[in-house]
Parts: structure tokens; sequence; C-alpha cells
């Protein structure tokens, strides 16, 4: 499975919660770099996945964005299937 397959997946997921807020965050001259590929805000709490595939790794600035949104208090990750993501929505701190 390529990352776009696993982004897609993920999206159609999270857009089957109920309340639940999120977009694909496309890269580009006019975005922020380092951003997760994936935003979500599900119950008032913020969340970024970055999507890689099995082998994929995060570069240094994707891991510095993700380290600034635990700071403030939201959630961020590298993500590799919609069962990671389940399992962040469903684990023990939700």
């Amino acid at each position: 499975m390529n990352e776009s397959d696993i982004v897609k997946a993920i999206m159609r997921y999270l857009k089957g919660i109920p309340g639940c807020f999120c977009w694909k965050e496309h890269g580009g001259m006019y975005g922020t770099a380092g951003i997760p590929d994936i935003i979500a805000c599900i119950g008032g709490h913020f969340y970024g996945f970055e999507v890689k595939t099995e082998k994929g790794k995060p570069t240094k600035l994707q891991e510095a964005v993700i380290r600034k949104i635990l700071a403030a208090g939201g959630t961020a990750l590298v993500v590799r299937s919609v069962d990671e993501v389940r399992a962040v929505l469903e684990g023990p701190l939700h």
C-alpha cells in the first residue's frame, strides 16, 4: 500500500466519526512546511497524523513539528495504518 492509499483510508475512517473535522494537508508554497499529512479536531482535541508507509521515515522538520504540537497539548505522531489511528483515538486518553 502506498502513502496516498493509506491517507485515503484514514480520511474515510475519520469522516465516519461523529463530530470529527479533518482535512488532508497539501504541501506547497502556500502551506506550512512540516505540517502532518492529516489534521483533525475531535471533541475539541487537535490531532496531527504524519502518514508513512511501512518503511517510510519522517524528516527532521516533520519530527520538529510533531514535537511542537505535543508541547502545545495536541496529539501528533507518525502512523502507518487506519488501525494505528483507531488505536490512538480509542486509547486510554479517550
